[in-house]
């Protein structure tokens, strides 16, 4: 423990490290992995210095490293270090309400309202439960959108007081007992995550259709939703889909709260659910009332208005691997999909006023670790002007990322078609940047180049069928002035090695 100990203690203290681990480190773990169970273990310490001399340092620093800018991946903040240390030590399971045992679920559930609190909803319209990630919180969007909607159908036929729904009878069931022939997932630029979800609940990816103003548009179209609606409303269901925050390019599906209110209300019109795939575009809420940042905030206006939110806690709010979360206005909704029935020893009878919910009724673990913890901690260590002020900093530095390239006479900022002037830069960046070399060789090498730097590291993507790279900036640690100059120094060396190499 007290080689451990020291390890993380070196490991926090000694930045900045290569972003990637070297090729003979790779090659020197993998070696070593043990290929067949040994009858008599190796013993404590023994695996101790495999894991310290053969396996860490083959892990790259994408967590620990500010400037690692793939995917869209935080780091962890101190104080939820703090916590995920404890969480591993007392190894608590908070899915049961055990108020008399362990207050790990009371935690968890102050921790959602915390949240709630930081993203401005109202804690007594909405219930949460925290997720592995964004990609199982679409899911239980998904989930209870299904649920809602084929449930009404079915009440509309057998009557309020029916105990039919679709978690009793299964999908193919409920929808044969009401003529529901189709169910259709309208959405812009949808992530995978959204494909995914529909697949694992017998939905299919093929039901998920986008309604674009153009193609490749992140804007929805509200007329071409309407008609859509409209014309699959006898034999159909359907659940709408809100990007807030494009994967590739960081722009909003919907920008006032006015639109957010017009999709509400056609969803009302026709049965529909309104759910909101809010990654990392959520925490444009702490943004609002800022001159500064007035268009992306306007992104997440008007959210309130859904029936359900997911969205990852171990992006902006740099929480360690795994979390995310889950909101709904509908608790018994997700309490019709996920309960555990016939299952009495799960059963703790605490139903009194101060009683929170068992989250293993509402989500789909049975058990989990305690990873409400380090949300919780930070959000009490930070509060809100901290929180905010991390999200600041890391806008800031996108946008000067985004302002060189849109200077620059090697690279192009991408979208072009979107990113005509300086102010449309300044206005609408906000955490991701989308990149090209203007030369299509170099732009082939590119993200590979930058990355051997392992001084910082990009995710390559694809834009409008050519190669593209993306910058996404997440880390607590970012610090403006400092790594605008390694991102610029990287890329003058890319620059200068691809023109020697030529």
């Amino acid at each position: 423990m007290n080689r451990t100990y020291a390890h993380v203690v070196s490991a926090l203290q000694h930045q900045p490290k290569p972003i990637l681990p070297s090729s003979s480190d790779l090659a020197k773990a993998r070696s070593s992995l043990a290929s067949e169970l040994p009858d008599q273990g190796l013993g404590i310490e023994k695996t101790t210095t495999h894991l310290l001399e053969n396996i860490t340092p083959a892990l790259n620093q994408s967590s620990l490293s500010p400037n690692f800018y793939g995917f869209v991946t935080g780091g962890v903040t101190p104080a939820a270090r703090i916590a995920d240390c404890l969480v591993s030590l007392y190894d608590q399971n908070p899915l049961v309400y055990m108020p008399d045992q362990t207050i790990a679920s009371d935690v968890e559930d102050k921790a959602l309202r915390l949240l709630l609190d930081l993203l401005r909803f109202d804690q007594d319209k909405w219930s949460g439960v925290f997720t592995t990630g964004a990609t199982a919180a679409n899911m239980l969007g998904l989930a209870c959108g299904r649920e809602y909607m084929i449930n009404g159908r079915i009440k509309s036929v057998f009557g309020e007081a029916t105990q039919l729904s679709v978690g009793s009878l299964g999908l193919i069931q409920a929808c044969a007992k009401v003529g529901i022939e189709d169910i259709h997932i309208y959405t812009t630029m949808g992530h995978s995550s959204l494909y995914k979800a529909s697949s694992i609940l017998g939905l299919g990816r093929s039901c998920v259709k986008d309604l674009g103003a153009s193609q490749g548009d992140i804007d929805i179209d509200l007329r071409r939703l309407e008609r859509e609606l409209e014309a699959s409303s006898q034999n159909s269901v359907s659940v709408v889909v809100v990007s807030c925050g494009e994967v590739n390019t960081g722009l909003f599906a919907t920008h006032s709260y006015d639109q957010v209110r017009a999709l509400r209300l056609l969803c009302d019109k026709h049965g529909a659910w309104l759910h909101i795939d809010g990654a990392f575009g959520l925490f444009a809420r702490l943004l609002n009332n800022l001159t500064e940042f007035e268009t992306v905030a306007g992104g997440g206006e008007g959210l309130e208005l859904a029936d359900s939110i997911a969205s990852d806690a171990h992006k902006l709010l740099n929480m360690p691997y795994d979390c995310g979360f889950f909101f709904c206005r509908y608790p018994d909704m997700a309490e019709q999909v996920f309960k555990n029935p016939n299952a009495s020893y799960l059963n703790t009878g605490n139903t009194g006023p101060d009683s929170v919910q068992s989250p293993l009724n509402i989500g789909i673990e049975n058990s989990r670790r305690f990873r409400g913890l380090p949300v919780y901690t930070s959000l009490v260590a930070y509060g809100r002007t901290g929180y905010q002020e991390m999200l600041m900093r890391q806008v800031r530095f996108a946008r000067a990322v985004a302002l060189h390239f849109y200077c620059s006479s090697a690279f192009e900022l991408l979208p072009q078609s979107f990113f005509t002037t300086k102010d449309l830069v300044d206005q609408n960046i906000f955490i991701i940047v989308l990149f090209r070399a203007k030369d299509s060789v170099l732009n082939s090498e590119l993200v590979r180049r930058i990355n051997t730097s392992s001084r910082m590291y990009v995710s390559g993507t694809l834009w409008n069928g050519q190669p593209a790279s993306r910058i996404a900036v997440s880390n607590w640690q970012v610090d403006p002035e400092r790594d605008l100059h390694i991102v610029k120094t990287v890329l003058e060396d890319v620059l200068s090695g691809w023109r020697q190499a030529s």
